[in-house]
């Protein structure tokens, strides 16, 4: 055998031996856990055979100490690489739990930061398919430089390319923190996992028993801590789901969001639009029936759905354009604003401002939820996240308020004052410095007082206070607002505004970066 024939056998030895690292056993340890192993989980991701491996032959660091276990195997726990997803170009990794609990040691690292790196050059999304037990023990300080690159390349590619974090079993101390800096975070239930210290130091510490689901699993994350911003039941509709929420971003910040034309077009009249808000005021009804009237057919595609209900936020097409949306929940807390809804609208909100995606505010909010608990956990400071938010984006912003505009939260939900593009209202819109019960309260109070009958007076004056002042003709007449439409025609509206937004430019002060209230 000639030279070339023995460099072309060694070539097909190192493929057979890399080929059974990756065969039925590897499958089989994922599998018996509820999980898929890494390359099922990358064959899933991207379109079929458009991936492409990089790095798939290093081997781990050497250990310069007896301390711990070292493993002969290839690609170092992570499998790195490029593809496409929908017919665009996305980077991703996928750490492998079976070679050393997917831990990251010097070599691990050095994979994830070069394909970071790679993303940010190109100009592509790159995804995290991460299932990790954490830094590599017996790699020492080494390993903890690896995070820290890590976390270097998410803050650099912040606001330059989307950055989406799956976790897929455990991430654990230091390998929360990649996940915490990227945009959006994904779980699956039961099998995956996030926490800073784990049960066994839970119980160490505060001698408290929890389970790894009870203090760090999708449950928790994407209800309670709002950490996660979407769970499914399994890895496969998970991954599916990080597929969909691809095809409504851009591939980075220069380009616009794809375009996806839907031949069953929605209407742009509908008269169910006149129907959705209650004749009584203070009666709930859900926002989301708006949206889904006003998007093409199909197209809302919901992001932190079980956190801070009263905010609904989320992506949909319009014409087959990418908006997002921001929405007062009524049947929730009444659509009040609270220190949880303002921080997820905040970050959704320069998410898509980061990536040239518009803003639409479907507006019904009777102002800040009061409340000693509110006022001491911050809400002034956190309340004025979702203002800086909206007054920094300039992307096309509209707002469309439905009913209630109260007070502060007025000003907030992209009032015309701090840059709302066009304004405009429902006939049902209430827009005043406070609602009629207890603007009647505080103006009248002497008058209710010494009144025989207080309750058919006050009933009187909040009618008053209704046609006269907390009404949309008034803010119409005066300039806040653009116009009151008929609700009917409101996508249209919707679809010619943004058309005449599409050129939009806006001059900043110049300025390192601003101040926000974190």
């Amino acid at each position: 055998m000639d030279t070339n024939g023995k460099q072309f056998k060694k070539f097909l030895e190192r493929e057979d031996k890399k080929n059974k690292q990756y065969g039925i056993d590897n499958e089989k340890k994922q599998h018996s856990k509820g999980k898929l192993s890494a390359f099922e989980r990358i064959e899933l991701l991207f379109d079929k055979d458009t991936f492409e491996e990089i790095d798939a032959f290093v081997t781990p660091a050497t250990v310069t100490t007896s301390f711990g276990k070292t493993t002969e195997s290839f690609g170092d726990g992570v499998i790195v690489g490029y593809g496409k997803v929908a017919g665009r170009l996305v980077f991703a990794y996928a750490q492998d739990f079976t070679v050393m609990g997917g831990s990251l040691g010097t070599v691990h690292a050095q994979k994830i930061s070069k394909i970071q790196q790679m993303a940010l050059k190109m100009g592509a999304p790159i995804v995290g398919l991460i299932d990790s037990g954490g830094a590599r023990i017996q790699e020492g300080i080494a390993s903890l430089a690896g995070y820290a690159t890590i976390f270097n390349n998410n803050i650099m590619s912040s606001g330059v390319i989307p950055q989406i974090s799956v976790i897929m079993g455990p991430a654990a101390g230091g390998a929360v923190y990649s996940p915490a800096l990227t945009d959006f975070i994904f779980m699956t239930n039961k099998t995956s996992y996030m926490f800073v210290t784990g049960p066994n130091v839970v119980k160490e510490v505060l001698n408290e028993e929890v389970t790894n689901d009870e203090l760090g699993g999708a449950e928790i994350h994407t209800k309670k801590s709002g950490v996660a911003h979407m769970m499914y039941e399994d890895e496969e509709h998970t991954i599916q789901g990080v597929r969909k929420l691809l095809n409504y971003v851009p591939s980075n910040n220069i380009e616009n969001p794809p375009v996806f034309i839907n031949p069953n077009e929605t209407p742009d009249w509908n008269e169910k639009l006149r129907d959705v808000v209650p004749d009584d005021p203070n009666k709930p009804y859900d926002v989301k029936d708006v949206i889904y009237l006003l998007a093409d057919k199909d197209s809302f595609f919901e992001i932190s759905e079980n956190y801070a209900q009263n905010l609904v936020i989320g992506f949909a097409r319009l014409k087959g354009q990418t908006i997002g949306i921001v929405a007062n929940q009524p049947k929730v807390l009444a659509g009040t604003i609270d220190i949880n809804s303002s921080i997820k609208g905040a970050r959704f909100i320069r998410f898509c401002d980061s990536f040239n995606i518009p803003l639409l505010t479907l507006e019904d909010v009777p102002g800040f939820l009061p409340g000693v608990d509110q006022e001491h956990m911050g809400i002034i400071r956190n309340g004025a996240k979702m203002l800086y938010a909206y007054t920094e984006a300039t992307v096309p912003k509209i707002t469309v308020i439905l009913r209630k505009s109260y007070g502060g939260a007025y000003i907030v939900m992209n009032s015309k004052n701090i840059g709302g593009d066009f304004n405009f209202a429902w006939p049902t819109a209430e827009i005043a410095v406070m609602g009629p019960d207890g603007a009647v309260a505080v103006l009248y109070r002497r008058e209710l007082e010494a009144a025989e009958d207080p309750d058919t007076l006050k009933k009187e004056l909040v009618k008053t206070y209704r046609d006269q002042i907390a009404n949309p003709y008034i803010a119409d007449e005066k300039g806040y607002i653009d116009e009151v439409i008929d609700p009917a025609v409101t996508r249209k509206k919707l679809i010619t505004a943004f058309e005449a937004l599409q050129n939009k430019h806006v001059n900043r002060p110049s300025k390192k970066h601003g101040n926000i209230p974190l």
